[in-house]
């Protein structure tokens, strides 16, 4: 077989972290254990595991770097924070991720970090900032208004002034961006999402390709005992194998479905990179093999979209994504998310039929009052 390098993310996912030795099973089995006999590579069941090690073997390889899986996305953000020196200064988008900003903000309230938010599809601004920075993080698409970051270039000049570049790439995948051949030092993911892609675990993962940051991580999940379950592992695995084929049909069903909200009466605004229309079009095209699967979109004010929440009949109202499910929610119901349009919508396209998903909230538009 030829190098891994050589290989296409589509036969990655399929074949990287499997034992090829004669008479081996062809799926890893999960390995139940907490304790290990003396004399092997791993003592004790919170120092390693052989699921996990498949799992972090896979999206290493897609990701093009060395993995670790966490008990949770979340787990895996506060990891990385935790290994930043006190004093740090951090640079953080206006828009991302609930639980990120909360991290940072107590961190911060402790004295740890001094902070500084940017709008990251402000390429200008973002080089500006970093000339006063320890830390980057970054989001692209940003989380739920669906920016695009200039990764590519902020990643680069991150990288030559030693200013620490981190990526939460949880709603573009691997196989859509590869952040860190653009020069960032870390990539975090809520493996919840699509990498799983069911619903059914908890579990993120760190990538990257330095070794000592690899080891300082790998220290402190043992240490803070973040570590994934064995089945929570397994699980993810499972779903990374069938990643490009679901990823390739939720996005061209959010396409599909971008394109007939974009056309609706009701419908303000459309959020998503892959319409001709969007802001940041170009730059997604640019840097990206694709759009992902996320769409959000912005009708009147809350009431109208809570109307239209509660009048859909396929699409789930919860707060997760990147399942088979298509799930919808009013991001700015929660505490923390005052910043988002309180009409905005954020929709995490999954794999039914794309004209029965359009007919749910086309009715849901109409019996909503909003259309």
């Amino acid at each position: 077989m030829t190098g891994a390098e050589a290989l296409h993310p589509e036969t990655l996912a399929v074949t990287a972290g499997r034992d090829d030795s004669p008479g081996a099973p062809l799926n890893l089995p999960p390995t139940f254990a907490s304790t290990f006999r003396d004399g092997g590579p791993i003592g004790y069941g919170r120092v390693g595991n052989p699921t996990w090690a498949a799992f972090e073997e896979t999206l290493g390889a897609l990701e093009g770097g060395r993995a670790l899986a966490f008990s949770s996305g979340q787990a895996a953000i506060s990891a990385l924070l935790d290994c930043l020196p006190p004093g740090s200064r951090v640079v953080h988008p206006t828009d991302c991720y609930l639980g990120t900003r909360g991290l940072l903000a107590a961190a911060a309230a402790d004295g740890r970090f001094s902070l500084r938010a940017v709008d990251v599809t402000d390429t200008a601004a973002v080089l500006a900032a970093l000339g006063e920075a320890d830390a980057i993080w970054l989001e692209s698409p940003t989380n739920p208004q669906l920016g695009i970051a200039e990764l590519p270039a902020i990643l680069s000049a991150a990288a030559q002034s030693g200013v620490l570049g981190i990526v939460d790439n949880t709603f573009a995948t691997p196989l859509v961006q590869r952040p860190l051949a653009w020069g960032a030092g870390a990539v975090v993911h809520s493996a919840t999402k699509y990498l799983g892609g069911h619903s059914d675990l908890l579990l993120g993962a760190v990538v990257t390709a330095d070794a000592a940051r690899h080891e300082a991580l790998a220290a402190r999940r043992t240490l803070a005992g973040a570590v994934p379950g064995t089945m929570e592992a397994f699980l993810a695995l499972r779903g990374l194998r069938t990643l490009p084929v679901r990823l390739a049909r939720q996005q061209q069903s959010a396409a599909m479905l971008a394109a007939g909200l974009e056309q609706h009466g009701a419908v303000l605004r459309v959020r998503y990179p892959g319409l001709r229309s969007d802001p940041h079009h170009e730059r997604a095209r640019a840097q990206m093999d694709g759009f992902g699967a996320m769409v959000s979109f912005e009708l009147a004010d809350a009431s109208s979209a809570d109307r239209l929440v509660a009048a859909l009949r396929l699409v789930v109202a919860t707060t997760s994504l990147g399942g088979v499910e298509t799930t919808i929610e009013r991001r700015n119901r929660w505490p923390g998310e005052e910043h988002v349009p309180p009409g905005l919508l954020r929709l995490s396209v999954g794999l039914e039929h794309p004209d029965d998903l359009w007919r749910d909230l086309e009715q849901g538009l109409q019996q909503a009052g909003a259309g």
